[in-house]
């Protein structure tokens, strides 16, 4: 029988990821609110259905013949987007987001309009030209973001916002879209530990900041319950998930710092790498390539083997958040009418987060890998395993 884990959190902090002056407002759950609900396949550990809530109406069936057909113009309303330093082809989380934005133009008919930031110098000004240029909903996307979101979401209260990673803000215009990933990174741990054949597996992040450390908390932990039930000994170099350190490149888009790291990683025997920064997988990537190594690598917010095939080969499984469906249900509720702000929480249960499959890979798992991942979930969402990461953000009842 699965033994009741807990493990011990650094720094408890009540109502999201930073504590506010005078305590915090909870705004209601968009897991209580009607909404559409938009299903997408995750691979072999399961069918995940995204949505901003759980006990929606599911949609009536289109008309027949209706398929295909051209959405209506609704080019008067206009969704607007604004990315971190990663940019829109990090086949990651700027990316996924970006592909919600372009579902609302395609079947929605709205006009959209977007912004790629450079650097973090670029966002208090991108957000302010997507203000002037009459967004009715601007998708911020990243924690990076978060102070430029609120002085702009604080200036302009007619304006609806919704970002991504961020679970602290303040207002009624503010949509915050969070996605419990550490739940998911526990199982990619586990199955990363069993896969090892060298005893040593890797991450590295971006920056230290909680979107990033929620992934290397998750795998960490997920690493340290399969040594206690399996008896092994399988060491993870990168991160310390009690001390809070690690390995970071200090921005997401110094490929040749991960390039660094990663050959760091490779020379201590480590064959289970995770990267988490958003398009800093390249540098890992090719890291192991060029050393002819026979190391993996995870993916992180979308299936990476699907996202850039250059990499297929050597990714072992993504840890995914459903970015693309939520954010576009977070502009569809702008559109009718229904935005009312909050805060969204994706998990293992509402199956905002998952794994993806392990495709070639799947093979070289050890005998009831899949069926010991079924268990481990189902014991996240019951409440047997707890306590995996201090940056989860809380699901608001």
């Amino acid at each position: 029988m699965t033994s009741v884990i807990a493990f011990p959190a650094f720094s408890p902090v009540p109502c999201g990821r930073r504590a506010q002056p005078g305590g915090c407002h909870v705004a209601r759950s968009l897991l209580s609110r009607p909404a559409l609900t938009r299903t997408a396949a995750i691979g072999a550990v399961g069918v995940v259905a995204f949505a901003l809530a759980a006990c929606g109406q599911a949609p009536d069936e289109a008309p027949a013949g209706s398929e295909g057909a051209a959405p209506e113009d609704n080019s008067d309303f206009t969704a607007c987007m604004v990315s971190d330093e990663g940019g829109f082809n990090d086949k990651s989380f700027n990316e996924l987001s970006h592909d919600g934005l372009e579902q609302a133009e395609e079947e929605l008919g709205v006009s959209t309009l977007e912004a790629e930031s450079q650097s973090p110098d670029d966002y208090d000004s991108n957000l302010t030209t997507m203000v002037q240029q009459g967004c009715n909903i601007v998708v911020p996307v990243g924690f990076n973001l978060a102070d430029a979101t609120q002085a702009a979401a604080d200036a302009n209260p007619e304006v609806h916002f919704a970002i991504v990673d961020v679970d602290y803000l303040e207002g009624d215009n503010l949509l915050q879209l969070n996605y419990d990933t550490a739940q998911a990174a526990f199982m990619a741990g586990y199955a990363a530990a069993g896969y090892s054949k060298t005893g040593t597996v890797a991450t590295y992040g971006g920056d230290n900041i909680p979107t990033v450390t929620i992934f290397m908390d998750g795998f960490a932990r997920g690493v340290e319950y399969h040594n206690e039930q399996k008896g092994t000994d399988v060491q993870v170099i990168g991160w310390n998930p009690d001390t809070q350190t690690g390995e970071f490149v200090g921005n997401f888009s110094d490929n040749a710092r991960a390039n660094q790291i990663t050959q760091g990683f490779l020379a201590q025997n480590a064959d289970v790498i995770l990267p988490v920064g958003g398009p800093l997988y390249q540098g890992g990537a090719e890291a192991i390539l060029d050393a002819g190594s026979d190391a993996v690598i995870l993916g992180v917010d979308s299936d990476l083997a699907a996202a850039d095939e250059r990499y297929a080969d050597i990714v072992l499984v993504s840890i995914m958040k459903g970015l693309d469906v939520t954010v576009f249900e977070a502009i569809e509720q702008s559109f009718n009418g229904e935005f009312e702000g909050g805060y969204y929480t994706g998990t293992l249960e509402n199956e905002g987060v998952g794994l993806s499959g392990f495709g070639a890979f799947e093979g070289e798992l050890p005998e009831g890998m899949l069926e010991e991942l079924d268990q481990i979930k189902a014991d996240i969402i019951d409440g047997t395993i707890t306590g995996i990461s201090d940056a989860s953000p809380e699901v608001q009842e």
